[in-house]
């Protein structure tokens, strides 16, 4: 995944009400659950049918740690949709999104202001509508770098103009080398 489309991931399961599986044997129970059948999630998996089989019965207990991080993957992903929903109903409504981020920001301006990049640690809650733009992006299989522009643009409109109350003449901001980012609801 990406820095940006992980983040937001992370962000909407704070919002379990649940904790996710921890065992080997109640994750793969329930990926059997939800795909309806084990050779589905030997497909999904890239295991034998055989070996989804034992894990179910507890025969196996301790996968290798490629196919643990594969099935915790797959188990998250599928965890909670409907809480899962809701949370992101909740940010794109009315609740907004908040951004962490350490990188890079400057911005192009007119002649005269300062306008060097630099290191700057910000957060920043993003209106709901930065939120829907955000998620609908991810939904549609964006990249980092674009939900990275849309980000952009939520800092150049909260943080830099102060939602219009100031630096009406700023054209761009600058967005890069991005140490660490997350998000929350």
């Amino acid at each position: 995944m990406t820095m940006f489309g992980d983040g937001l991931d992370q962000a909407v399961q704070r919002s379990f009400t649940r904790p996710v599986p921890k065992s080997a044997g109640a994750q793969m129970r329930y990926l059997v659950k939800q795909l309806k059948g084990t050779r589905a999630v030997a497909r999904l998996l890239g295991i034998s049918q055989r070996t989804v089989e034992r894990y179910v019965k507890n025969q196996i207990k301790k996968p290798r740690p490629d196919l643990a991080a594969r099935l915790e993957n797959e188990v998250r992903k599928r965890w909670q949709p409907q809480v899962r929903a809701r949370a992101r109903q909740r940010a794109v409504t009315t609740d907004g999104i908040v951004i962490d981020t350490r990188a890079r920001i400057g911005y192009t301006a007119p002649i005269g202001s300062t306008d060097d990049a630099r290191i700057r640690h910000l957060t920043v809650a993003l209106p709901p509508r930065y939120a829907a733009r955000l998620f609908d992006a991810q939904q549609t299989g964006a990249g980092d770098q674009q939900l990275q522009q849309i980000a952009a643009e939520g800092l150049k409109e909260v943080y830099f103009q102060d939602s219009g109350r100031r630096a009406g003449s700023l054209e761009e901001v600058r967005f890069t080398d991005v140490e660490h980012v997350e998000f929350d609801l």
